[in-house]
Order: structure tokens, then sequence, then C-alpha cells
């Protein structure tokens, strides 16, 4: 199977076009995510990947190496656990034409492979339909509900909680990669 994406960890020499990225696509990500917006933000973002309990993966596109898109696990736990929380956003100009979907399956993989997680979970508001689309195609259950809970803009709000274990990932999804 092709992919018009790929993902990679990102680098210091990222910074400027993950930034540009984010500050075109800010009214498209609110109120569902606030990536960072100065130079700073971006450099500590791109520091955070470094930490043992995070992963950030950039979604790029394989035409072009582009940068379309972002995909972070965090609160990654290993023992008895192996357990992460996956946040994702893509880039205004990329949006409503699958790469996320090719984007995040990728991630995912990597999750259970290269990580050796057995859960992932996504938390999503639920008005946000089109996150909420793109797990469920994903393979992702519906696991619960939480109110408010997480504050996002000065407001704490309600979620939907999805997860998706490693023996449920290898039936939903062919591993043809």
């Amino acid at each position: 199977m092709l992919f018009r994406v790929f993902i990679r960890k990102p680098t210091e020499e990222d910074c400027q076009e993950l930034l540009s990225l984010h500050q075109k696509s800010k009214e498209f990500h609110f109120p569902w995510a606030f990536p960072p917006l100065t130079e700073q933000a971006c450099i500590n973002y791109i520091n955070r990947c470094k930490n043992k309990d995070f992963e950030g993966l950039l979604i790029c596109r394989s035409t072009d190496d582009k940068i379309i898109g972002v995909a972070n696990f965090s609160q990654i736990f290993y023992r008895a656990f192996q357990n992460a929380y996956l946040g994702y956003y893509v880039g205004v100009d990329f949006a409503g034409q699958g790469l996320m979907t090719e984007g995040v399956r990728l991630s995912i993989n990597y999750a259970f492979g290269t990580l050796g997680l057995h859960r992932v979970e996504a938390n999503i508001q639920p008005e946000n339909v089109a996150s909420i689309k793109l797990v469920t195609r994903l393979g992702f259950t519906q696991e619960g509900f939480s109110l408010r809970y997480l504050k996002i803009n000065e407001q704490w709000r309600d979620h939907e909680r999805w997860a998706l274990t490693v023996e449920d990932w290898e039936i939903a999804i062919p591993q043809t990669l």
C-alpha cells in the first residue's frame, strides 16, 4: 500500500515550518486544539518530544516532505499499563483529504510497534465530528464520556473517551505497511 504521507520525529530545523502551519491554521483548530503559536513555544514542543513520556510525530506529505499535521502520544506509561494518550491535528490547507487518517494510522503502527504500547486513548470533544469520524475509521471504540475533562481555552470541556488496543488494531486494520 502506498501512502501519501510519512511520519518522522521533529527537529529544531522544523520550527519555522511548524510555526507557519500552526499560525495559518489557528482559526481552523479553534476550539479543538491549541498548537504552539510562537517560536519559543515551538522550540519547547520540539524539546518536549525528547522526553520519555511524550512522543511527537510530524505527518509529512510524501511528494514534497511538507509538514501537514502532527500526532502526539502523551503520558506514555509502560510496565503493566503500556498506554498513551493520542492527540493530533491537521493544517487547514490539508484538511478533508484523508491525509490525517493515513498519518494517524502510521502513528498508531508506530505506537504499537516501535513504542510497544498495548493501548492508545483519544479524548475528543463531542462536537468535534471530524475527529470522531477519524478514530472511528481507524477502529477505536467509544468507552465513555468524561464531564469537564480538560481545560481548553479557559473552559472545562466534556470529552468522549475513545480507545484502541493492539489486539483490536490487528483485527481492524490489515497490517500491510
